[in-house]
């Protein structure tokens, strides 16, 4: 048996079982591409395809079992070729990251930093986006990394990790008065107008599922991409914000009060998600690591290997997560003081 052998019987399931063009994309010959699989049929003692006369008009039960077991060996094939060329060259090569601006805002900065300080000729693409968007640019293979806090990087289709939790904020001018309580409770932030994330498009939201739960509709006014946005519209006093713990700093945003919605809300998860034949170069498994300790290269690899074997990641405890507060939202009794 012969790789060529397998990358023409590839090459025939996926142009439809026409042989001419299977040869024409591997720019070979259609008398070549049959002999080849003749033999391979012949070594296998399996017919591969049903026949109508000379023509292919499908794949048997075998035949399928085969192209699975092909698709698999050509994809090592591959990633053996990115192998030998990482160990050629394992300081270059380009990483693209795709993420939401709380996380290239608050969050990337310090590791990029010390990634390229660490690799200074791996070129880095930073793409922003809505999780939706984040989750496109997976799906045509545009970036290698999706790191988002929903569906951007948690898909069924994608190896999808878990980094850390963190919290919302309330943010408020020192003046309002949701200042004077001593408890925020979700019964109160309605009374307001809301300035918060733009929501998913499939509309799945544990912001809204939780006002929900206890029969409560919140007055999002206003929704933004961006935090710096929401900050500044709560500036202008068009709101109350809700954004990411991580987006306040208390020396920057000290004309802002920022409370945890630690006790009324549920904590945020952000993921790094990548297509299951991603070949993880060592920058790329360094990368993973300074973004989340937790995730060294055998812990991802464990993780990859089940995914592969069941669909499935169990073996990363969630509840053991860290959590991710770049500035910690004042407390109370600093608002006080």
């Amino acid at each position: 048996m012969k790789l060529q052998q397998l990358r023409y019987l590839l090459a025939i399931a996926e142009n439809g079982l026409n042989i001419t063009a299977a040869s024409e994309k591997l720019y070979t010959s259609q008398p070549g591409v049959s002999k080849q699989l003749k033999l391979l049929e012949e070594e296998l003692g399996l017919r591969l395809f049903s026949r109508n006369g000379k023509s292919l008009d499908g794949i048997t039960y075998a035949g399928n079992l085969v192209l699975e077991k092909a698709a698999n060996i050509m994809h090592e094939v591959e990633n053996i070729k990115q192998l030998a060329h990482e160990l050629q060259n394992e300081q270059e090569g380009s990483l693209s990251i795709g993420t939401t601006h709380t996380q290239a805002r608050y969050v990337l900065p310090d590791i990029l930093q010390e990634f390229r300080k660490r690799y200074p000729d791996v070129k880095l693409n930073l793409h922003q986006g809505t999780s939706e968007q984040i989750s496109e640019m997976m799906r045509n293979g545009l970036i290698d990394f999706a790191i988002a806090s929903s569906s951007g990087a948690k898909n069924s289709d994608t190896v999808s990790l878990p980094c850390y939790h963190w919290d919302r904020a309330i943010l408020m001018p020192k003046d309002h008065p949701l200042t004077k309580l001593d408890d925020i409770e979700l019964k109160d932030l309605i009374q307001y107008p809301i300035i918060t994330y733009v929501f998913n498009q499939n509309g799945h939201s544990s912001f809204r599922d939780t006002f929900a739960r206890e029969g409560l509709s919140p007055n999002i006014a206003i929704t933004a991409r961006d935090a710096d946005v929401i900050k500044t519209y709560v500036r202008k006093g068009l709101g109350i914000g809700i954004a990411a713990s991580m987006a306040y700093d208390p020396e920057t945003d000290d004309d802002l009060v920022a409370v945890s919605t630690h006790d009324i809300l549920p904590s945020c998860t952000t993921w790094v998600g990548f297509r299951e034949e991603q070949y993880i170069r060592s920058y790329m498994y360094d990368f993973i690591e300074m973004l989340s300790p937790h995730l060294d290269r055998s812990t991802v690899n464990t993780a990859v290997n089940e995914y592969r074997r069941t669909g499935h990641i169990n073996s990363i405890d969630q509840n053991r997560l860290p959590y991710k507060l770049i500035q910690r939202p004042q407390s109370k009794d600093q608002i006080a003081a």
